[in-house]
């Protein structure tokens, strides 16, 4: 028996009588690192949005924690502990790390109108945002505006302000998109570092990148699974590999 935090039955969702996620029976299991590949098109990031609440289902049941959270706003998702990042990093350029990791500390602590205190009443939220800019490998970043900082960096800075929320699991849609070799190598070793006491499902079309890193892989391809399994098993799998690369030879 396994442990499983979060579960979909019959996820479905329609666009015009479009299926981009189509019957989905998707299982986590707690404490795991679980990715979402599939080639260009498979549904990947819809599932990520049904999963969080950005989309509602057309029909099916995500479970979450034992809880039915269909039908759920986001900001209640995000509070019972499923947070999420986006593809595209979401961070406040004009502003400092430390100031993007400490809003997210007042928010997460319930202090919704802290921008209204003046600076100085602000500070009790600094040495918690510089143990996550620690944890991150931002440390000497702290005072760079975001702005100025390279993307691998600003991705890591994403992390950081999920951390802050304090989640149980963690959602990252594309976390590697469109970095550099070498940046692709600090977050891989990013989210090994952040895993303890965590659940940790992830969007990624780089097999190279869940190669080593994932517990478990689930294949999307025109909205339903093809394959699960560990890497060994899926990554030799010839339908994965042709609705993958295109053709069974490559």
């Amino acid at each position: 028996m396994t442990d499983t935090i979060l579960e979909t039955q019959g996820l479905t969702k329609e666009f015009g009588g479009f299926r981009a996620v189509d019957g989905v029976d998707l299982q986590v299991e707690r404490g795991s690192i679980h990715a979402l590949i599939g080639p260009n098109g498979a549904g990947k990031t819809t599932c990520f949005n049904l999963l969080t609440a950005f989309l509602p289902p057309t029909n099916g049941k995500i479970v979450f924690n034992g809880r039915d959270i269909t039908g759920m706003k986001p900001a209640m998702v995000a509070r019972l502990g499923l947070v999420r990042s986006f593809q595209i990093s979401a961070v406040f350029p004009h502003l400092t790390a430390l100031e993007n990791v400490r809003l997210a500390l007042q928010r997460a602590r319930g202090a919704s109108f802290d921008f209204w205190r003046s600076d100085k009443a602000l500070k009790v939220y600094d040495d918690r945002a510089r143990e996550l800019l620690f944890d991150v490998g931002l440390t000497g970043f702290a005072d760079m505006v975001v702005a100025d900082m390279a993307y691998g960096r600003k991705r890591a800075l994403e992390i950081a302000t999920t951390l802050a929320l304090e989640p149980e699991m963690m959602l990252l849609d594309e976390p590697t998109a469109g970095m550099a070799h070498g940046d692709v190598d600090l977050v891989v070793e990013l989210i090994r570092r952040i895993r303890t006491g965590r659940t940790i499902l992830m969007v990624e079309h780089n097999l190279s990148v869940v190669e080593g890193l994932c517990d478990k892989l689930t294949v999307l391809t025109r909205g339903k699974i093809l394959a699960e399994g560990p890497y060994e098993t899926v990554s030799r799998n010839p339908d994965v590999i042709a609705a993958y690369l295109g053709t069974a030879d490559a």
